[in-house]
Order: C-alpha cells, then sequence, then structure tokens
C-alpha cells in the first residue's frame, strides 16, 4: 500500500475514546474527517501524530509508525488556532523545521511554497499583526517545509472569512500533489468537504460510522444518525411507499417536492396534506404539510407560488419521483 493504513485504532483520553477505527488513505487522496464538535476530530488526528496513548497500528507504505516517536513520524500538523511562534516573524516560522532536520533544496522548497501560498509580501511580518487568513496560510507553508510524508489540518478554515476561504480551499486541493503528502483535512463544515474531498469518513462519539467516495457518502447515507447530521430532511419509513418493510426508511430533497392546489401532479409518488405552516424566506418559501401523521418540510419559489400557500389548514397535492427518493 502506497498511502496511510489504520487498523484497529483506539485510545482512551480524558474519558473520550476512539472505538475500533479503520481506515485505508491512499496517496494523492485527499481525505476528510466530518463530524461534529466533541464527536473525535481532532482526536484522532493527535492519535496518529503520536499525542495520545493508543491501541492498534498505523501504517504509512505499509511501515508499522505506530511505534515511533511523535518526531520520528514525519507528520505536519496545522491547529485551527494556527499556533505560530509569537517571538519570531513570518520567514523564521516558516523555516522553524530547519532547526532539528536537515531540509534538502531548503531554499528551493522555501520559494516554491511562498510563492504558491502568495506570501512573499509577509515575511518580514510580525506574526501578531497577521489576519486570520494570512496566518493560515503561514502554518500551512510551515507544515510543509518540514516535508511531512502526512499533513493534518484540524479545522483549518474555520476562523477564515468567508470572502478568502474560497481562495484558501483552492491552495489547500492542490497541495497534496504538489508537494506529495497525503492529506487528511478535519472539519464540521458540509460545503468544505464536498469542495475539497476525494473520499470522506463520517465519525460520531469515536467511532467511524460511514467512509467512502465523498460524493456516495454525502448523497447515501447508511443509517439514520449519519442522514441527520448531514442534513437529510423528510426521513419516513417505507412502508409509507407501500414498501412491506418497517426496518427501512427513506429521505425526500425539501427542494425537489413538488405541490399543487388544482389539477395533477406529474409524478409517480402523488399525497394529499394540509398545510400546517408556511414561512416567507427572501426568495422562497418554506412549507410544511401534514400527510396522515407524517410531516413534509418543502421549498418553493417565491416567483412560482407567490402567496399561494399562505392559509394555514388548506389541503394540497404534494408528489415526487421514484428517483428523487434516498433509501437509507
Amino acid at each position: 500500500m502506497n498511502g496511510l493504513k489504520i487498523e484497529n485504532l483506539s485510545s482512551n483520553f480524558n474519558n473520550f475514546t476512539l472505538d475500533n477505527i479503520n481506515l485505508n488513505i491512499e496517496k494523492n487522496e485527499y481525505f476528510v474527517l466530518l463530524g461534529q464538535s466533541g464527536s473525535g476530530k481532532t482526536m484522532l488526528l493527535e492519535t496518529i501524530a503520536g499525542l495520545n496513548p493508543c491501541e492498534g497500528k498505523i501504517y504509512y507504505k505499509d511501515k508499522d509508525i505506530s511505534i515511533l516517536a511523535t518526531q520520528k513520524r514525519d507528520i505536519g500538523f496545522v491547529y485551527q488556532d494556527f499556533a505560530l511562534f509569537p517571538n519570531l516573524n513570518v520567514e523564521q516560522n516558516i523555516r522553524f523545521s530547519s532547526r532539528y532536520k536537515k531540509i534538502t533544496d531548503a531554499d528551493v522548497l522555501f520559494a516554491d511554497i511562498v510563492k504558491f501560498l502568495q506570501l512573499k509580501e509577509l515575511l518580514t511580518r510580525d506574526t501578531t499583526t497577521l489576519s486570520g487568513g494570512e496566518k493560515q496560510r503561514v502554518a500551512i507553508a510551515r507544515a510543509i517545509f518540514s516535508k511531512p510524508k502526512i499533513l493534518l489540518l484540524d479545522e483549518p478554515l474555520s476562523a477564515i472569512d468567508p470572502t478568502l476561504r474560497n481562495s484558501i480551499m483552492k491552495s489547500l486541493k492542490e497541495i497534496h500533489r504538489r508537494y506529495d503528502v497525503i492529506t487528511i483535512h478535519v472539519t464540521h463544515n458540509f460545503r468544505e468537504a464536498s469542495y475539497l474531498a476525494d473520499k470522506i469518513a463520517i465519525i460520531m462519539n469515536g467511532k467511524i460510522q460511514q467512509v467512502g467516495v465523498a460524493k456516495e457518502v454525502l448523497n447515501h447515507p447508511t443509517n439514520i444518525k449519519v442522514a441527520k447530521f448531514l442534513g437529510f430532511k423528510n426521513i419516513f419509513p417505507t412502508t409509507f411507499l407501500g414498501y412491506t418493510s418497517s426496518n427501512k426508511v427513506f429521505s425526500v430533497d425539501p427542494n425537489i417536492i413538488k405541490v399543487c392546489t388544482d389539477g395533477d401532479l406529474n409524478t409517480d409518488y402523488i399525497f394529499e396534506g394540509k398545510v400546517e405552516e408556511c414561512m416567507g424566506i427572501v426568495d422562497h418559501y418554506k412549507l410544511f404539510v401534514k400527510v396522515n401523521q407524517y410531516s413534509f418540510f418543502i421549498k418553493i419559489l417565491k416567483r412560482d407560488y407567490e402567496g399561494c400557500y399562505m392559509d394555514r389548514e388548506k389541503i394540497i397535492k404534494i408528489g415526487f419521483n421514484k428517483n428523487d427518493v434516498s433509501f437509507i
């Protein structure tokens, strides 16, 4: 294997447990670990880095690095608070790793990193005078300059102004290929994960719930907990659609459900329901419709339905097609 393999990894620290983590991360994959605050994301990164005691194995290119001390694992770690050295300027921060290890072609690498992350104008600056986005780029540059085999990014965009996020995400997307490094990026942001990830693992309460190709994980959750975490709406038993199994559930996107008051809908599934609430939000309505004992959440554009469903208790039809249904 050319990448990183985590095998039966468990760790208990500060009354929190990572439980039997198994992951395979191939070379040149941008891997995103997605989970809520307190789910164990940062603890997993720190355990990979050797900062927490653990059971299990961590292999890099078939070599067991879990037996190595932290400083011998060739890992670059970027925390969300940047952790820059306040007594050093930007250039000194970036070059810091050269104090304790030999960096091959250090000046060539430094020049490339500075150009790539657009840091030339900042090199003599005191780090305390930098903006959040500038600090983040410096922290990433410092990690890359150490020539790590594995780059761990802990919520790297959480403190970044939204206007700068896209440009930094573009840089992050290129880093693992440009510098031949395996990247594990921790976040709770779905859009961030969707843009960056080749593969995603969902972690909850210290356990991996689902792992796979990003599009598959984000669109086809394997259980209700993951579906709710990812923001899936309208989760109901499949018996509602006429299936016999009461153990299966399905979800349907609020944006694709069609509605009407008169005539018929040209959809595979059609139901009559009572309007419970209709909320006007800028350019669309949020519509809540009760069908039997189930309440559907629907989004409809105001330009198409201006004023149509403002009356509570109104009976309307809703519909969607079979290919709009996600089975969980």
